[in-house]
């Protein structure tokens, strides 16, 4: 028994803890072929969903980035711009998902785009070291720039060092021979790669997180990620014409103020087919990324001791509701890709329908390291679902933005607006959310609009 305990004090608490390693990637809608998209070529993703479970019905707090990033990394709803986590950080009330694994014994880093700002600090150009996003949260937070100058830039960034300026200035989407470097996410993840390394050698278990850039605008990836959709079916877009009545709808104003070459994909059916080939791309190169730091992980023998979570951080859409962007309430900004990976995972491969949440992960992260759950969470662990994935979830998720609030059940979303206004949508209908049924259906509506908080 000595010679146990002696044994364990040398190894440390890597011994007794498990890795996490969670891959963070910007505006990826479900467009993986693991979650039904067969024109997708995603094989580094759809090869974790195989070791793991793909949940196929997880739904992010909000349509935006820094308000979804707020979610994940509080396990709290919160607030609904952009601005979520500064604000955050001038009283902070309860330790972030991070912050709470560095005071249980973990070291803690994050690479690229986790929080709202790639590298986590604020300033003209994103890298005041005085004005941290998330404090006390991360032993390293890093964004090599490289040719993109400042995190600013890379946000941004086209290939080989080209930077936003005026969008308007700047291609919507772009096919450039290269490597990965010459693009954003090239240099970003080696960077990961190098923590990787690091962290290999620490005799404390790790928490890094690592945030890749695409698919967000504007769609620029190295040619060879083009070449898989050259000659692609894909299929016809959903519901694409602009709803009736109130609604979240917007204008894509992000997405319309780019260079478009004097076109609309609203009213030009090839330049819509040329948008998503080349969003597509974008995935392609992510899921690329993904491959290089799954390789990495697996080299250094990490692999066996280490929780992965593939999270998209809101869904996007490409002309659905002829919208293209996120910052709605409808389906399609709202559902993202979630899969874990850990051995927990019964049945792996087996994907899940059940509804879950994103802030069901810090308790779920809890669980599986075998941590005691914050009692100011607010979401609910995901570890029957990981046994079991017919596991029944409580069946709702609450989302928001602006002034308008939405319900998704297993059947229906309710979207409730501050003045009043309720849109009701069935989706076990092939209407789906194109006919508001609130009117007729008064009792449901006001049964959900309860639920909100």
């Amino acid at each position: 028994m000595r010679i146990l305990l002696v044994l364990f004090a040398f190894l440390g608490p890597s011994f007794a803890k498990k890795n996490v390693l969670l891959i963070c990637i910007d505006d990826l809608r479900p467009e993986l072929k693991s979650f039904g998209a067969d024109y997708i070529h995603s094989p580094h993703i759809d090869a974790l969903a195989a070791r793991g479970r793909a949940f196929t019905r997880h739904y992010v707090q909000a349509p935006t980035c820094g308000a979804s990033r707020y979610a994940l990394l509080t396990g709290t709803y919160g607030p609904s711009g952009n601005g979520a986590l500064f604000a955050r950080a001038n009283k902070i009330k309860n330790p972030s998902l991070p912050g709470y694994f560095r005071k249980n014994g973990y070291t803690t880093v994050s690479v690229g785009k986790v929080s709202h700002h790639p590298g986590g600090r604020g300033g003209s150009d994103w890298n005041d070291d005085s004005k941290p996003e998330m404090p006390e949260s991360w032993d390293r937070h890093l964004l090599p720039a490289g040719k993109w100058q400042h995190p600013r830039g890379w946000m941004h960034g086209l290939a080989n060092g080209e930077i936003r300026k005026n969008a308007k200035d700047m291609d919507l989407f772009q096919s450039t021979e290269g490597p990965d470097e010459i693009y954003p996410d090239g240099p970003a993840v080696n960077e990961t790669l190098n923590q990787l390394d690091k962290l290999a050698t620490d005799k404390k278990p790790f928490f890094l997180a690592t945030g890749i850039l695409r698919p967000h605008l504007p769609f620029g990836a190295p040619a060879k990620y083009m070449t898989h959709y050259q000659d692609a079916k894909l299929p016809p877009i959903a519901h694409p014409k602009k709803p009736e009545g109130k609604t979240t709808w917007h204008g894509s104003g992000e997405f319309m103020k780019y260079n478009r070459w004097g076109k609309n994909p609203n009213t030009d059916p090839d330049f819509a087919i040329e948008v998503r080939k080349h969003y597509a791309a974008c995935v392609s190169y992510a899921d690329a990324q993904v491959g290089k730091i799954i390789a990495r992980l697996n080299k250094l023998g990490l692999a066996e001791n280490t929780i992965i979570i593939v999270w998209g951080d809101h869904g996007w859409h490409l002309g659905e509701h002829a919208i293209w962007g996120k910052h709605s309430l409808f389906e399609e900004s709202l559902r993202s890709p979630l899969i874990i990976v850990d051995p927990a995972v019964q049945n792996p491969g087996t994907s899940t329908s059940s509804i879950v949440e994103t802030i069901d992960l810090f308790p779920t992260l809890c669980d599986l390291v075998e941590l005691r759950k914050p009692d100011f969470l607010d979401g609910t662990t995901l570890l029957p679902i990981l046994k079991d994935p017919a596991a029944i979830s409580d069946g709702t998720a609450i989302s928001y933005h602006g002034g308008a609030r939405t319900i998704r059940t297993s059947t229906h979303r309710l979207v409730k607006h501050k003045n009043g206004h309720h849109e009701l949508y069935d989706h076990t209908s092939p209407e789906g959310e194109t006919k508001n049924i609130a009117e007729e259906n008064l009792g449901l509506t006001k049964a959900l609009a309860s639920k909100i908080k």
